[in-house]
Order: C-alpha cells, then sequence, then structure tokens
C-alpha cells in the first residue's frame, strides 16, 4: 500500500504544536491544508462585529443558547485577532464543524460589506502536503555542494542582506567553510530523546547553505521561526514577520520564504494581510517563497502573491527543475502563478556540522512503488527506496524495518524549499555586480532576459546558477 504523507505528517505537526488542535480542510475527497480547529481570524476592527453574527447564528440555527463565541483579544502585530468558536475536539481527527458553521454565518455580512471578513487559521508549513519533495540523503563529506561553492568577486560592493524565515541553523553550522556570512536568530533542537536528528531539522541551514554557496559575498540571516515540524500558523507567522523579525528601518533586500499553504477557496491569507501591505511600503525588499510540493496548480501562499495585482513586483514564487534541468520536477507546484523555475531535485548542501561523530537519523516516510504524480522518470517519490517509521506506523506492519542512515555534515535533498533560496542568491549576485539597483529591479531584470520555456504549460522562464551541475535522468516504467 502506497504511502499517505498527508496523514503521516497529520500527527507528526499536531504533537509538535501542542495545545493548537488541527483539522484539515479538503479539495473534494482530498486532504490539502491544515487548520486550527475551533478558531477563526477576523481583522481587529472586524473581531466584535463577526462574533456576535456567529453567536447569533449558532443560537438561531444550531439552538445553541450555551455557545461561547469569544475574541482572544492578545497582541497582534499582524492585525488579526482569533475568534473562539467552538471547544477543539481531538477525538475527530480532521472534522470541524464550528468552524464551517462559523464561515457559512459570516457569508450575508461579507456580502453586505463587499469584502471578507473571516478567515480559517490555515497552518504554513516547510512540509507541503505535509512533506518536501523527500526527505534528506547522506551526502560524503568529501564531496562538494552542487551548486559548487562560487568565487566572491573582488570588486563587490556593500553585502546584500538576506533573510531566511526557517526552522533555524544547527550547531557549529560554521563547520562549512562557505557558511562564513551566515548568522542565526535562535537555533533548533535537533536530536530527540533517544539522540536521533528530529525531522526536518537542517531545513534552514540547507537553504542558507544554498545561498551562500551561490552568492558567498551575502549576509544571509537565519531565523528560528518554523520550529514545530516546520510549521506555525498563519496569524503567528504574520505577528513574528511584524513583532520585532522586520522592524521598522531594518528590512532586508531579500526575504526568503520556503514554506506556505493552499487555502479555503485560494484565498489570500489574511493572516498575512498587514505584512504584505508593509512589504509594498517597502520597496527595497523582495520576497522569494517557494512554491510548493504539491504536484498540481492550486494556489500556494504566500507564493502566490506573486501574481496579485496589487502586488506587483514585490513576490518571486519559484517552482523546482528535476535533476536534469530539462522540465519541472514531479513534485513541483505549476501554474500562471508560479513566476520562475530553478533547480530543486537532489541539491546538495549543509545540512548537519561537519563533526567525527556522524550524526542518525530514522528515515520518516517510506518511498512509493510508483511516482505519485504520474511521472516516468527516476524521481524522489521511489529513489533511493526506504522504509520509514511513520509509514511503518500507519500500515501497522509487523515486519517492518525502519531504515537509519547517517549524517558527515552534507546532505541531498529535493523540493521547491531549495529552489527558492537559488533564486534569492542570483538576484543578490545581480545586485552585486550592478551597484544601486535594487532586489526587485534585479528581479525583474534576470527574469526579463532570461528565455521561457514551456516548463508547465505556460511560456516560463528558468534561473540556473552556473556552478550548479545537472544530473542524468533515466526512464522507469509505472509498476503495477
Amino acid at each position: 500500500m502506497a504511502p499517505d504523507r498527508f496523514q503521516e505528517q497529520f500527527d507528526q505537526i499536531q504533537d509538535a504544536m501542542g495545545e493548537v488542535v488541527l483539522a484539515a480542510g479538503f479539495e473534494g475527497s482530498q486532504p490539502m491544508f491544515l487548520y486550527e480547529k475551533g478558531y477563526v481570524l477576523a481583522r481587529a476592527r472586524d473581531a466584535d462585529e463577526v462574533a456576535s453574527v456567529v453567536r447569533d447564528a449558532f443560537v438561531r440555527d444550531r439552538g445553541d443558547r450555551d455557545v461561547d463565541v469569544r475574541v482572544e483579544r492578545e497582541e497582534s502585530p499582524g492585525g488579526v485577532l482569533r475568534i473562539q468558536v467552538g471547544e477543539p475536539d481531538r477525538s475527530e481527527r480532521f472534522a470541524d464543524r464550528d468552524v464551517s458553521d462559523a464561515l457559512r454565518a459570516v457569508e450575508n455580512l461579507e456580502r453586505d460589506n463587499g469584502r471578507r471578513m473571516v478567515s480559517r487559521n490555515h497552518i504554513v508549513s516547510i512540509a507541503v502536503n505535509c512533506c518536501p519533495g523527500d526527505e534528506p540523503v547522506p551526502v560524503p563529506r568529501y564531496e562538494s555542494p552542487n551548486p559548487a561553492v562560487a568565487e566572491l568577486a573582488d570588486d563587490e560592493g556593500a553585502p546584500v542582506s538576506v533573510l531566511v524565515v526557517d526552522t533555524g541553523l544547527v550547531e557549529n553550522y560554521r563547520s562549512h567553510p562557505w557558511m562564513r556570512r551566515v548568522m542565526g536568530e535562535g537555533k533548533e533542537v535537533e536530536l530527540d530523546e533517544e539522540g536521533i536528528l528530529k525531522q526536518y531539522v537542517g531545513h534552514g541551514t540547507f537553504i542558507a547553505g544554498l545561498v551562500s554557496a551561490v552568492a558567498p559575498g551575502a549576509d544571509v540571516t537565519v531565523h528560528a521561526t518554523l520550529v514545530n515540524a516546520g510549521a506555525i500558523s498563519e496569524k503567528e507567522l504574520g505577528d513574528r514577520l511584524l513583532g520585532g523579525m522586520l522592524p521598522e528601518g531594518r528590512w532586508p533586500d531579500i526575504v526568503n520564504l520556503s514554506a506556505g499553504t493552499p487555502s479555503t477557496g485560494s484565498e489570500a491569507l489574511l493572516g498575512l494581510e498587514r505584512f504584505m501591505e508593509a512589504l509594498m511600503g517597502h520597496p527595497e525588499t523582495l520576497l522569494v517563497a517557494a512554491a510548493g510540493n504539491n504536484g498540481n496548480d492550486v494556489r500556494f501562499w504566500p507564493a502566490a502573491y506573486a501574481d496579485h495585482p496589487g502586488y506587483a513586483g514585490a513576490v518571486v514564487s519559484v517552482g523546482a527543475l528535476r535533476k536534469d534541468g530539462s522540465a519541472r520536477a514531479c513534485f513541483s507546484n505549476h501554474g500562471p502563478w508560479v513566476t520562475t523555475y530553478a533547480p530543486g531535485e537532489r541539491l546538495v548542501s549543509a545540512f548537519t556540522a561537519v563533526d567525527p561523530t556522524p550524526a542518525a537519523y530514522d528515515y520518516q516516510h517510506s518511498t512509493f512503488p510508483s511516482c505519485r504524480y504520474g511521472h516516468l522518470y527516476d524521481c524522489t517519490c521511489r529513489f533511493p527506496p526506504h522504509r520509514g517509521e511513520l509509514t511503518e506506523k500507519t500500515a501497522s506492519s509487523p515486519n517492518a524495518v525502519r531504515e537509519r542512515v547517517e549524517f558527515d555534515g552534507l546532505a541531498e535533498w529535493s523540493g521547491t524549499s531549495f529552489s527558492a533560496p537559488l533564486v534569492v542568491a542570483l538576484v543578490a549576485n545581480h545586485m552585486a555586480r550592478n551597484r544601486g539597483v535594487g532586489s526587485r529591479e534585479a528581479a525583474g531584470s534576470l527574469l526579463g532576459d532570461t528565455p521561457a520555456g514551456r516548463l508547465s504549460g505556460v511560456a516560463t522562464p528558468a534561473l540556473i546558477p552556473a556552478t550548479w551541475t545537472p544530473r542524468s535522468v533515466r526512464s522507469v516504467p509505472v509498476t503495477p
């Protein structure tokens, strides 16, 4: 039986988020995103009116006269408040009638006001569709990163500042010499209680390593934000982005955000609305966001802001090329909202510190018998084959063997999470070569000068670092 990645990751993220109870949002019969159970979001100015309408509707339609609908009045730099509309119940793993009823209750109010006033509190995650493109694969320490480390130009001007909003950095990450200009705002907890690397540890380090390899002159700061199995609620992310991570007057040239989520009705995220408005007020800053790893064209936020008319030029969304660079990777999201593509399959970068004692990691997800997206090359769905702990727990296989590997500094990893920092680095290099050019102008120049190929059914440019080495692909038939 093929692994059910969504189900496997649901429990992992739920355990990591503790008291925040999760539910799943569906597109037809398929789960598409996670959100907070029992709560909705509203702008601070709308919260009391929304709560009153929901309360009245619950009494009228459900006969629930003891309903406790209340606004959580915590400080919110992101400008939205949580409204409790039910008691979150863990017994039903995916269902959430209270939130669904609350959204319906506000439909007439939204229609009368001509604007959206309420939203689910979606979970933004590096584990797109609750899982990246694949899991990391060990690489011997004597091998080189791919893309390889570029030479630092002698005539570069002031360093370009890059903020990576991610999982944080591993201890002693500077044992990788090309990461000398990387700084960290908070380290991540690397090992579990058994001394094994935790899931998605090294994600932020891997991204910082890619930026530093391609753009060695950039100043990279990694902010440990996505520390709960790589996940955070949209409200909390919006609050953190505006509550000190990006203080007024110190915005970076480029923000890398390799996380996101589909949403209810493909609507933009209410919790990031104020941050996006602030971004438009800081034209010196470009947001580069991963397009997601669901292998479909469903809008994925915040990457999908790239073709939103209100944010023209402020956001670049990045999909992934497969390992030979000739087509998009099987897992990569696509569609007219994806700005560009960059290599994103089987890249090699820093993962753990270089240490005499390798770090052990237990695979969480089993590989698939065939490509889950129907592709016929040796993609990461199937290769290298291994069994994972979460898959075996779900399958309840008494003969299952979970596989353990050891990392000695480098890893091979895939996902649009890693395509985005390559574009960040190329923009940074363009800025360094053309002093006085801002990040948005640099991105526009790069994209405008790059020939477009029909990678996803539309004419889309691909940005490829000069030090990236493609790898050959081979055809693999469908497994019955």
